[in-house]
């Protein structure tokens, strides 16, 4: 990651923790935005501290997604406030462990301080970059994100640390902004900027490229949510943009997905069609 893109998700996530920390959290992260609402539901975040719900500004919902078991050790990269390790620590159990990674001083105060609030023992936050995971090799079970690897500047190092990480047959559940086909380069920018991309987000298929590359194998990529143009309206007229004019070669061309991979090994699980055969 390039040193002024790291330093504006740093800002950015600094900003969103103490403003989510704040009694005045909510309506300054505005949850009515199309990309980071309606990812949970009441019964996930019902017993939440409200600051671990206020900073969630992913694109989905990995630990809904992700077929979290009891006793797997899970990491979540760019952990932020910590919403999706509180879900997993739930969901792996007492005999389980949730880790929470981030770079950000602000979120990881506000993650542990959610942590105590929650009353939970099975999880720790670790302070890091996504490219340089301080954990050993083949210790994690899992790997959730959610809305993060998007921002990093090296993405092909992020998903060759995954690899590190994960255990033989280890699952690597992402959700993560994608986009579909070529658009104008003009367009795309304007358009990731909307959705809060930094760096910029990968082409699904060129994202495929990166995790077999990486060494992943049953790689999978299911779209969660369409953004659309007409959602950026505002903020695309704002900069002087045409929305009609620009509809066509960009609508639908943005969503958030779930991105799915496994680490080949001996426990790798068994589910190609003619697998067993």
């Amino acid at each position: 990651m390039t040193t002024d893109i790291k330093e504006a998700v740093r800002q950015k996530y600094s900003q969103a923790a103490l403003r989510a920390g704040s009694c005045c959290g909510g309506p300054a992260l505005d949850r009515a935005s199309p990309i980071t609402s309606h990812l949970y539901s009441d019964q996930e975040t019902g017993d939440l501290p409200e600051a671990a719900v206020l900073a969630s500004l992913g694109c989905g919902n990995p630990t809904a997604l992700a077929e979290l078991k009891q006793g797997e050790t899970v990491l979540d990269l760019g952990s932020g406030g910590g919403i999706d390790v509180l879900l997993s620590a739930r969901r792996v159990g007492p005999t389980g462990k949730a880790y929470g990674l981030d770079m950000t001083d602000e979120m990881l105060a506000l993650a542990r301080d959610n942590q105590k609030k929650a009353g939970v023992q099975n999880v720790e936050f670790l302070k890091g970059e996504i490219e340089h995971i301080p954990l050993p090799d083949n210790s994690v079970d899992v790997i959730i994100s959610n809305c993060v690897i998007n921002l990093s500047a090296d993405k092909d190092q992020v998903l060759r640390e995954a690899f590190r990480v994960l255990k033989p047959g280890g699952r690597f559940a992402v959700s993560d902004v994608v986009t579909r086909g070529e658009v104008p380069e003009a367009i795309r920018n304007d358009m990731l900027l909307w959705v809060g991309c930094i760096a910029g987000a990968l082409e699904e298929n060129d994202y495929r490229g990166r995790l077999a590359a990486a060494g992943f194998e049953q790689i999978g990529i299911e779209p969660t949510r369409i953004y659309r143009v007409e959602d950026a309206r505002e903020f695309l007229a704002a900069k002087g943009i045409d929305v009609e004019a620009i509809a066509k070669a960009a609508d639908g061309k943005f969503m958030g997905a779930f991105v799915r991979a496994v680490k080949p090994g001996k426990d790798a699980p068994c589910c190609a069609p003619t697998c067993g055969s």
